[in-house]
């Protein structure tokens, strides 16, 4: 039974080789996933999401980029090292 939590959808991204998703259920998830781990896409819950929430999601998500920090970069390094 599908519930719509968004879960699925990022396992499933999750799948796709060098590809990362993020489940972001507000817009400070989704800047945080692109600045401190460089994910790929969001994933959002449709059931868990307001009306105005998918927006302000996607527009923190398109304004983000990965962060430049020592700190960060070694963190996204670990996550690809533990993907391979």
């Amino acid at each position: 039974m599908c519930r719509r939590t968004g879960t699925g959808a990022s396992i499933a991204a999750d799948k796709v080789p060098g590809g990362w998703a993020a489940l972001c259920v507000d817009a400070a998830t989704a800047a945080g996933a692109r600045r401190w781990n460089d994910a790929d896409g969001p994933a959002v819950s449709h059931r868990l999401t307001s009306a105005p929430l998918p927006e302000e999601i996607l527009d923190a998500w398109f304004s983000g980029s990965a962060s430049s920090d020592e700190t960060d970069l070694a963190n996204i390094a670990y996550l690809s090292e533990i993907e391979n």
